[in-house]
């Protein structure tokens, strides 16, 4: 028996007060983490060791307190904890050399916020809904049952609509069918290379919608900025890099479902491919550095 985490993710279906209740709690959100984002930088700048979370998360109450800043007592205390949490995350990333120095939040970019206490969350199946506190219940899209005991849940948005990602744990017993290993190098003019001899083309989705995004894009710029027409361009300007996101998605599911299906011992060639290229760009006159080499 094996103990799994799994994630299931979908569509939500909420009303008008509850949009405006999930804008308001994913943009506190990104307040308390860019809030503690600008307080651990001035403190990295000034030579000073890194705030835990603990001490972080006992400055909330004071902030909440501000003059004029009652509205961080309207999301769920657990959620903004949580973003305090994510930020503690990004930073062992950095420490740790895996990820550059964290980054502040902009609105409408990854807009999202967790509930992590289990017991606050309702899950009716049967009726298709899902209560959250402070929310109250919702209706979503169901494409499958959600199997095992609830989690957690997280409200994020994507090109202007609202998903909930509910995350369960249950025991699953394992039979296991393939026997063999396979290695894989993950390259650039190549997306995946096996150690049998077989390669995985890249899936360039951007190429496919590049004259289309263009397209859109130029009639974006021809309106009155911040306009309802404009607001309209911005909004087909996002779809399309949805749907590139999505193809994206899609094939990575596919490849990794059949790789995991197929094979008993996956082994991946731990590198940045970010930095496999960072340092040869250059023009045609002035190469870049170590071109040779790369």
């Amino acid at each position: 028996m094996e103990r799994r985490l799994q994630a299931f993710k979908f569509e939500l279906q909420p009303n008008g007060e509850q949009v405006r209740n999930m804008r308001r709690f994913a943009g506190t959100c990104r307040f308390v983490y860019n809030k503690a984002l600008a307080l651990q930088k001035d403190n990295h700048e000034t030579g000073n060791k890194f705030i835990g979370y603990v001490p972080m998360a006992a400055d909330l109450p004071k902030w909440k307190r501000e003059t004029g800043f009652d509205w961080i007592k309207d999301p769920p205390s657990q959620a903004l904890q949580h973003a305090l949490k994510d930020l503690e995350k990004a930073f062992k990333g950095f420490f740790e050399k895996r990820t550059d120095f964290p980054r502040f939040k902009k609105k409408g970019s990854g807009d999202s916020f967790r509930y992590p206490e289990p017991k606050q969350i309702k899950l009716d199946q049967a009726n298709n809904r899902i209560f959250l506190p402070k929310l109250g219940w919702l209706k979503y899209r169901k494409s499958r049952d959600v199997l095992g005991e609830v989690r957690n849940a997280t409200v994020s948005q994507s090109g202007g609509k609202w998903f909930v990602s509910i995350q369960t744990r249950r025991d699953v017993e394992i039979v296991p069918v393939a026997t063999s290993a396979i290695g894989i190098d993950v390259g650039i003019a190549r997306f995946a290379a096996m150690n049998d001899g077989s390669y995985i083309e890249p899936k360039n989705s951007f190429k496919t919608q590049i004259q289309r995004l263009a397209k859109y894009q130029r009639r974006m710029s021809k309106k009155v900025k911040f306009s309802a027409n404009w607001k309209k361009a911005k909004a087909k300007v996002t779809q399309i890099h949805v749907d590139i996101g999505n193809v994206r998605k899609d094939f990575l599911h596919k490849y990794t479902h059949t790789l995991s299906k197929n094979h008993a011992l996956v082994c991946v060639e731990d590198l940045q491919i970010k930095n496999m290229s960072k340092s040869s760009k250059g023009t045609a006159e002035k190469h870049g550095k170590k071109v040779a080499q790369k």
